[in-house]
């Protein structure tokens, strides 16, 4: 007889507006009792998933699921990177890049349908000036958009989109210098996207042929359009056509460094962060253990 896998689900009850209390329930019906001890948790504030995951790590927990969006994934993901738990995600956010990007369902039920098949994949992850990341980072209009769309109370797909089209028309593109494993180059950009996946949620494509397990991050900058283009760039995430565009440049690499001539306000798995003139960005090949 088999030992049954110690499971812990971290639920943020307020994650992509949707209510968890019913949560403990869906554990109870649908997870395979044969072959885990599950428990879970409710987050009580920002930070709580981390801290919660830390501990379940120490206490000798085999699985630990994230149930919640991509900044919930981001504070149990951080506590995971390098140990030998699995971590499982079941996605309730706003944009669920990194669920997407793993091909996982936005079901909740059919979420732990996934994780009672207990299938593994190591996959990359990544460090920006110290703060852990799994999907997506940047600098530039998307990282100013974080900065406007954290202060709002109405979060979603819609207000997302809403707040970009008001924020785009005041918008200014900066000036960066890019260095890649070395290799400089200069750009003038609209924003500058760190992909360790190809999305950055609701299957918007920024670097369609992104991996997750290539030990690459893909630095995809964006150049200046003309305001009237920017439906078009839009339309062009969602048809996975982004890399075809003039106004993309993807350009692969280990170790990023990124100097700008202001200071840039930065977002980590859409978490806004403020950073100051320069960010230093580095890949950390297959250092988690992720259920698909």
């Amino acid at each position: 007889m088999h030992l049954r896998q110690k499971i812990l689900f971290i639920i943020n009850p307020i994650s992509g507006g949707k209510d968890k209390e019913g949560f403990p329930l869906l554990i109870e019906k649908h997870l395979d009792k044969e072959k885990f001890l599950p428990d879970f948790v409710f987050t009580e504030y920002a930070g709580h998933a981390h801290k919660i995951a830390s501990e379940a790590v120490a206490a000798g927990a085999d699985v630990v699921v994230a149930v919640g969006g991509d900044g919930t994934i981001n504070e149990v993901a951080s506590a995971l990177v390098d140990t030998s738990l699995k971590m499982g995600i079941v996605p309730c956010g706003s944009g669920n890049g990194l669920a997407l990007s793993l091909g996982l369902p936005l079901n909740s039920r059919k979420a732990i349908g996934v994780i009672n098949q207990l299938r593994s994949m190591a996959i990359d992850t990544a460090v920006l000036n110290e703060q852990k990341f799994f999907n997506m980072a940047g600098v530039g209009f998307d990282a100013h958009i974080s900065h406007e769309f954290a202060g709002m109370t109405s979060r979603g797909f819609r207000g997302y989109i809403k707040t970009a089209f008001s924020e785009i028309v005041k918008y200014k593109p900066g000036t960066y210098r890019i260095e890649i494993d070395g290799k400089i180059v200069e750009r003038t950009a609209f924003m500058i996207s760190i992909a360790n996946s190809p999305q950055y949620g609701n299957n918007a494509y920024i670097s369609p042929k992104a991996s997750l397990s290539d030990g690459l991050l893909d630095v995809c900058v964006v150049k200046p359009f003309p305001l009237a283009l920017f439906p078009a760039v839009v339309l062009r995430m969602f048809t996975k056509t982004s890399d075809h565009s003039r106004y993309l440049e993807i350009i692969k690499g280990k170790n990023i460094r990124i100097v700008s001539y202001d200071n840039v306000r930065v977002h980590v798995d859409g978490e806004p962060r403020g950073a100051g003139r320069e960010i230093s960005i580095s890949v950390n090949p297959s250092s988690l253990s992720v259920l698909y």
